[in-house]
């Protein structure tokens, strides 16, 4: 019996044992050191089972496991640990996972059980219904309009070629669904694509990321960390945002792709790294070079080949088969079957400007489905682009009341995560709590 496997550990050697124990195997057995370098993998490759540290440096391996489950519900998750803490074990299974191994001690399990594992999701794959196909490389490209089609070529001319690319457009346009099709449609693409959004971070911690460090390089590095360009060696770097990169560390940039050659944080030895870059920015970095902002000698050695990518209000003839693909993703993630779409629904879609692009329709369709009533998606399942009637504060139909409806609508979607109810919801945590207190909400 084949199977995809992805192990997470950060302990290095160990992670480089389990996955040569699974590959002898016949297993295809793919690695990641980091909860967020996981995740990249787990949206761009078919895995069956994840073994999994509980002690992540990004992350807690049994919070991991309820989102790993919600993204993935055929996956079966083997947490490992080295501290054997009967608490965590309960939880995790709580949350989803399969089993619960003490690492060390059941090192001989290992292997029986993630052959029960892959028994258990073949049930699940025969449970949901069919294995869903993820469309790879210029397949993620939706679109029939002139705009995009002629971004969609100049990106597969270039994706042929190891040059440096950069793409503008605004955000939401869809630059890493690019970024991610020039990878997996040049030579790189059996090697990593990992990615960054540069304005999420603080200089240190995104020097951090990108470079990685050695215990002790400064408060809180208690171990050892291997950045993105390394993770990247032999695949492709995203940097999106680059516009927001500090300018201390454009000049750290432009050595390593000047010379592939980098040193992390706290270490003195060079480490190299053979990488194809890939950029995004929504800014226009001639303006950000006047003003100081950006070096001009990173930008001449980003720019070497230039796709923009055009906003959804000027490519509106895609607007349809785009919110198609949303809901078809959507509804199989939620098991729907018999959905109706009324004609009404797309004609309220275009009224909108769509200041968010490819983003705001994402969500928009996922909130719908959440809203909508037996099966149909109409007009009103659209309040954020639909004409409201204003109705009395006492009214069945008021502010509140609908209000409350809709979260509960949104925690039963989510299965009661909080967290992901208030990015749905586009609020914060603290206010999603309030919420839930002042309507008696649980």
């Amino acid at each position: 019996m084949h199977g995809n496997i992805l192990i997470i550990d950060d302990e290095i050697k160990l992670l480089k044992l389990l996955g040569m124990i699974l590959s002898q195997e016949d297993f295809n057995v793919k690695e990641a050191s980091t909860a967020r370098s996981a995740m990249t993998m787990l949206e761009q490759h078919e895995f069956d089972v994840v073994l999994c540290d509980v002690r992540l440096p990004d992350a807690f391996g049994v919070e991991l496991v309820r989102s790993i489950k919600t993204k993935h519900p055929h996956l079966e998750i083997i947490l490992m640990t080295a501290f054997g803490n009967i608490t965590d074990a309960v939880q995790a299974m709580k949350n989803g996972a399969y089993d619960y191994l003490v690492k060390g001690d059941d090192n001989e399990k290992i292997i029986p059980l993630v052959y029960k594992a892959l028994e258990k999701v073949k049930d699940n794959r025969s449970r949901i219904g069919h294995k869903i196909t993820v469309s790879k490389g210029f397949g993620q490209i939706i679109g029939i309009s002139p705009l995009i089609l002629q971004s969609k070529k100049l990106a597969e001319k270039v994706a042929l070629t190891d040059a440096a690319v950069l793409l503008t457009g605004e955000t939401g346009t869809g630059k890493e669904v690019f970024a991610n099709a020039i990878h997996e449609g040049s030579d790189r693409k059996k090697n990593n694509f990992v990615a960054i959004n540069c304005s999420a971070f603080s200089k240190e911690i995104l020097e951090s990321e990108l470079f990685g460090h050695k215990q002790g390089a400064f408060t809180g590095a208690v171990k050892d960390k291997k950045g993105l360009i390394e993770e990247a060696n032999g695949g492709t770097l995203f940097l999106d945002e680059i516009g927001e990169m500090p300018i201390e560390l454009q000049a750290k940039l432009l050595r390593v792709l000047e010379t592939g050659e980098f040193i992390k944080m706290g270490e003195t030895k060079v480490s190299r790294s053979d990488f194809r870059l890939i950029a995004a920015t929504n800014r226009e970095l001639e303006d950000e070079i006047k003003q100081g902002h950006f070096r001009e000698d990173l930008y001449f050695r980003l720019n070497v080949f230039e796709i923009h990518l055009p906003p959804l209000r000027e490519r509106k003839e895609d607007l349809k088969m785009l919110a198609k693909n949303f809901i078809d993703i959507f509804s199989r993630k939620l098991h729907l079957s018999n959905l109706q779409v009324n004609p009404d629904y797309f004609k309220t879609l275009e009224k909108n400007d769509w200041k968010g692009n490819i983003r705001e329709l994402r969500n928009a369709v996922e909130r719908s489905l959440i809203l909508m009533e037996d099966n149909i998606l109409d007009a009103g399942s659209l309040p954020h682009y639909s004409d409201k009637t204003v109705v009395p504060e006492n009214d069945s139909l008021s502010i509140r009341t609908l209000e409350k409806i809709h979260i509960q609508k949104v925690l039963q979607y989510t299965k009661g995560n909080k967290a992901e109810a208030a990015r749905l919801l586009e609020i914060g945590i603290a206010t999603l709590y309030r919420k839930l207190e002042e309507y008696g909400l649980r």
